[in-house]
């Protein structure tokens, strides 16, 4: 929780995610896949233009269709696929209502989204917590190598569940908390923690091993 509280009084709140329904934010969770959130973004507004933002409507969009309207996310090809097999999946189980596909217990909707080509845990995960309102942390490679440079963990191949859990026990049961940390980590892992570290400014450094080796002091 300090990395927290540094994090969002350096950061502020960060707000994830900026879409208007839950819908699209179960398309962004597809679309920013190996790519900025404002890409995603980008595509999420043209599916919006096309009509498109309803399961049961881009379910029967044919495959070439939507990779051109999401191929501002890049990678649209493989993405097309995945966000039909998603939206497909619920159309077909759940008649396309996201209340019914959402509502149920935490788990079973997890079980459920890992059985859809493409949707792996760190995407389900982030459904979960920002569409279905689940307390559940997704786990990404910023959040893999800040743990790591700060001590927590040994090896960013740690296990995915067991950072979930290990973060998740130590943080409170708290959706906002969730939310902003997350977001927060992605922060610091843009401006700061990189590849290559960038020390100089980080609101962490003191609390970090890794701190004091980033490229400012290699170059000076």
């Amino acid at each position: 929780m300090e990395v927290y509280r540094r994090l969002l009084k350096h950061f502020g709140r960060q707000g994830w995610w900026p879409a208007q329904t839950k819908f699209e934010v179960l398309l962004g969770a597809v679309l920013t896949q190996r790519t900025r959130w404002e890409n995603a973004e980008k595509a999420v507004q043209r599916l919006r233009e096309a009509g498109l933002l309803d399961p049961r409507k881009l379910a029967d969009t044919p495959i070439e269709v939507v990779e051109e309207l999401i191929r501002p996310s890049g990678f649209y090809r493989v993405k097309a696929r995945r966000l039909l097999n998603l939206v497909r999946h619920i159309s077909e189980k759940y008649e396309g209502s996201l209340d019914r596909f959402l509502g149920r217990p935490a788990e079973e909707v997890r079980r459920d989204l890992l059985t859809v080509g493409g949707v792996g845990r760190e995407t389900a995960d982030s459904i979960l917590l920002y569409a279905a309102e689940r307390l559940y942390f997704p786990v990404d490679a910023y959040t893999k190598r800040i743990m790591r440079r700060l001590g927590f963990i040994e090896d960013e191949n740690v296990d995915y569940e067991e950072l979930r859990r290990f973060i998740e026990s130590r943080i409170p049961r708290n959706l906002d908390v969730y939310r902003e940390f997350r977001a927060l980590l992605v922060a610091l892992g843009k401006h700061h923690c990189g590849k290559e570290p960038r020390c100089v400014g980080c609101p962490l450094r003191d609390l970090c091993p890794t701190g004091g080796g980033g490229v400012e002091e290699a170059r000076n």
